[in-house]
């Protein structure tokens, strides 16, 4: 397994868009840590796959290097580079059976015979071919050519990282949990580096230690599940994960209290002055907000109640905002209500970064 450290990468598609300034990624300068799991996730059109592609050596960025360990592999081929990468479709052979699938990167890398063997019967029966190991790969259903498509990227043990570009687009719902489960344990008794591409937040935070969150070409936050749930570092990261995601609220500043369509929120201690003469914008997870009797905390109109069965889903109108609040499924909810949010989980953002306390 390597350590990969994207060094200050930049690309655009063609000279002339890199002269327009107009990059696929903007910059990216992030370390993945030897034998970790990680996922990059984002909207469509983010920058996700381009720069899994660099890192498997498919694209060679317009700026920066990428290194494995110490070796810069900036201009080697992905061979040379020593990855597995998976796919959103299946590539595999379809004359061979899915036993031959299996064991032919490992033959391609002259491992002996003896070790084949055993590795690929371990893979078929994790991936749930055992069935059909002596089946020709043709007559296989969609997803079961994507399940051999992972096994032979899990089956080498040799590789630098192995690199999934959301592969399990094909694999209906049940198995992607299944397949999903079976990563986690892969990673847990290897410890190969992992890096997983999604734009589905369930995949990416139940499979990865760590979420790099990306947006507009940027990686705009890198963290576990909780830390991105609890400190967004950017709007975009409290918009994207949750659901529903975190209100965002243009506010104006006075004092200690954030103004939000005339209404006066106190906010943390520490906040207000280092984001002066910024946009700024107060957010909060629907979570941390609590619905209270009318006249005891911030006027509302309650537009829609969405019952999900665990709990109900408030949404309302602050002004000429909209508010979001998670409660209880046994909670009653009034014609006229407040609102009142959680002090502590407060979160101000200047020109959508988050403003840190003290």
């Amino acid at each position: 397994m390597a350590r990969i450290r994207l060094d200050h990468i930049r690309h655009a598609y063609s000279p002339d868009l890199a002269k327009a300034n107009n990059y696929a990624l903007r910059e990216v300068d992030t370390v993945f840590e030897d034998g970790g799991a990680y996922a990059l996730l984002g909207p469509s059109g983010c920058g996700k796959t381009t720069l899994l592609n660099i890192i498997s050596g498919l694209l060679t960025p317009s700026e920066g290097h990428v290194r494995f360990d110490d070796t810069d592999v900036t201009l080697l081929t992905p061979e040379a580079r020593n990855i597995a990468q998976v796919f959103q479709f299946p590539v595999i052979y379809d004359t061979m059976t899915v036993r031959e699938n299996l064991a032919f990167p490992l033959k391609n890398r002259k491992v002996p015979k003896a070790e084949i063997g055993p590795r690929v019967e371990d893979m078929l029966r994790r991936i749930g071919l055992e069935a059909k190991a002596d089946r020709k790969a043709r007559g296989l259903t969609a997803d079961e050519k994507q399940k051999i498509s992972l096994g032979r990227g899990l089956v080498r043990s040799d590789v630098n990282a192995i690199l999934f570009d959301e592969p399990l687009t094909v694999i209906d719902p049940h198995m992607k949990w299944q397949l999903r489960s079976e990563l986690k344990q892969l990673h847990r008794e290897f410890q190969m580096t992992m890096v997983y591409v999604t734009h589905d937040q369930t995949e990416a935070l139940t499979f990865a230690d760590k979420v790099v969150v990306m947006y507009a070409g940027e990686v705009v936050q890198i963290g576990t599940p909780e830390e991105l749930f609890e400190r967004p570092q950017h709007t975009f990261v409290g918009y994207f994960i949750g659901s529903p995601g975190m209100n965002v609220l243009p506010c104006d500043l006075d004092g200690g209290d954030a103004i939000v369509s005339g209404e006066r929120v106190k906010l943390p201690a520490g906040l207000s002055a280092r984001a002066a003469k910024k946009r700024i914008e107060l957010g909060i997870r629907p979570e941390f907000v609590s619905l209270v009797a009318r006249g005891t905390g911030i006027p509302v109109a309650i537009e829609k109640v969405e019952d999900i069965g665990s709990e109900k889903i408030v949404r309302a109108r602050l002004g000429e905002h909209r508010v979001s609040a998670v409660v209880a499924e046994d909670h009653a909810i009034p014609t006229d209500a407040d609102i009142a949010f959680s002090a502590e989980r407060l979160n101000l953002y200047a020109d959508s970064w988050l403003v840190e306390r003290g």
